[in-house]
């Protein structure tokens, strides 16, 4: 009887059928996981006995409810799962942590908005740390150590994580990793998917850890440190306080929190590999060598012009330059300084930074670094071919010749990356925004960056921002959490076709 099941399972897969209850089963684990998270967070509400508790209460009760239901439904499901039931999952599951997620801002009337409790927990999950709030200080600390696990959590995604603590999903691990990171190379830690996302998590937990403690002993106090900690290392920006981190005015802190959103936005399989001994890897990976190349020179040519221009400083400048590039160029968002005042021709460099984004195997945003990186080296190879018909130009990154198919990959990405940047920019200027602030903040949301330039800028909240242009960034963040194809993949045709 066994072996029937998963020959029908495998015939299944192999038609191209969706196995609805095995995705209804995942769901429901994740969903579970969730409420785990949302206890938590109630508990912080518990220790400072503020009224948020019984809303995270009730938040957990529909969460377990819902999960145990979507459980219920998948209890007798063929455990097997093929890609599209892989894409199905990772991105339904963002939405529903989403929807259960906005639930402790809106019962406890903390967000009386529908749109805007959506968006702030949407920003959340996809570490994006645009914000309509006005006055963050006035939320309990329940519900600020909620927005900042909810960026923790998104930070390795919610697929990756839930798979180094709850191994249930057996082979169709692979399937769902590889679904929700969808970057052009995958570091090879272990042969074991599940063992990989351990190794990355302990990772993850220890440099948390580390820059806690580092920003307690530089002034903040214990539960400032350890919501900045949560998202600096997921590269999310969300802070407790309105001002961010400009809040402290201490240059230890900002050098902090500088040297962890940088550390952060690195590939994390690469730690793990100099960790085993493979000190090397760090060095000899190109990915690396390009990214700290285009934040040194943009922090150069970004300071001169603080310097000679609005005069500033040297250190000053050097270090409000660094901490502003450093924060875009890793989408996480935080601000020291006001860029909207810096020269003009800064902003275009700025935006560079969100497009690009972190290390692929990072928690960083953007298109991307490596995808750049062959981009350009792809465009080097082509000049040459010019000059040398008969050449043969293999492209190598790291040592490694990449596949023509890699390079397409690649090429079709940057285009629809663009493509949906162009479409978000237009509908925005179409809703009413103005063309600086309708670009920038499509860049942001698509890199999940966060502040963006004019009125919605560091300086300020999104809150002015139409509902419908909410909802629309809203959509925007979650494409490019999902780098694109995670998320557009539910809406092609031919995922609900057999072949």
């Amino acid at each position: 009887m066994h072996s029937f099941s998963k020959n029908i399972s495998a015939e299944l897969c192999r038609e191209g059928l969706i196995n609805l209850k095995m995705t209804a089963r995942v769901l429901g684990v994740l969903l579970l996981f969730e409420a785990v998270l949302l206890g938590i967070a109630g508990g912080v509400s518990l220790i400072y006995k503020e009224g948020d508790a019984i809303y995270f209460l009730y938040s957990i009760l529909i969460t377990v409810a819902c999960g145990l239901g979507l459980m219920l439904y998948g209890r007798k499901a063929m455990k097997m799962m093929g890609r599209r039931d892989a894409y199905l999952i990772v991105g339904i599951s963002w939405i529903l942590f989403t929807l259960l997620g906005m639930l402790p801002f809106r019962l406890g009337n903390y967000i009386p908005s529908v749109t805007d409790a959506f968006f702030e927990t949407m920003s959340g999950f996809t570490t994006t740390g645009a914000s309509i709030l006005d006055n963050i200080e006035a939320l309990p600390h329940g519900l600020l150590f909620w927005r900042s696990l909810t960026q923790w959590i998104g930070g390795l995604g919610i697929v990756f994580f839930s798979m180094a603590l709850l191994p249930i999903f057996g082979g169709s691990g692979q399937l769902l990793f590889m679904t929700e990171s969808t970057g052009v190379k995958h570091i090879k830690v272990h042969p074991k998917v599940a063992v990989m996302a351990r190794y990355i998590g302990s990772f993850y937990i220890v440099i948390t850890c580390i820059e806690g403690v580092l920003l307690w002993v530089g002034g903040m106090e214990p539960f400032d440190a350890v919501c900045h900690a949560i998202t600096t290392t997921a590269t999310g920006g969300f802070s407790t306080k309105q001002a961010s981190i400009a809040y402290w005015n201490s240059p230890f802190i900002e050098y902090v929190i500088t040297v962890f959103m940088f550390i952060s936005a690195v590939s994390f399989p690469l730690y793990v590999l100099a960790l085993k001994g493979r000190f090397r890897t760090l060095f000899r990976d190109d990915e690396l060598l390009w990214y700290m190349k285009s934040v040194l020179i943009l922090t150069a040519v970004i300071s001169l012009s603080l310097i000679f221009i609005n005069q500033y400083d040297v250190e000053k400048a050097v270090r409000a330059a660094l901490f502003q590039v450093v924060s875009l160029h890793t989408s996480c968002g935080f601000a020291t300084d006001d860029y909207a005042q810096w020269p003009q021709f800064t902003w275009p460099l700025l935006l560079f930074a969100m497009v690009a984004g972190g290390c692929t195997g990072s928690t960083g945003g953007g298109v991307k670094n490596m995808r750049l990186l062959i981009a350009f080296r792809a465009i080097r190879n082509q000049f040459r071919q010019i000059l040398h018909p008969r050449a043969i130009l293999p492209l190598k990154v790291s040592g490694q010749i990449m596949e023509p198919r890699i390079l397409t990959t690649v090429l079709v990405f940057i285009v629809s990356y663009m493509t949906c940047l162009f479409l978000g920019w237009l509908l925005l200027m179409a809703m009413g925004l103005p063309f600086m602030e309708a670009i920038s903040t499509a860049v942001s949301a698509m890199g999940n960056t966060g502040p963006a330039l004019g009125a919605y800028g560091p300086a300020y909240s999104w809150a002015a921002m139409p509902d419908a242009a909410k909802w629309l960034t809203s959509a925007l963040m979650l494409i490019g959490r999902l780098e694109i194809f995670g998320l557009l993949m539910a809406f092609y045709p031919g995922l609900w076709k057999e072949h």
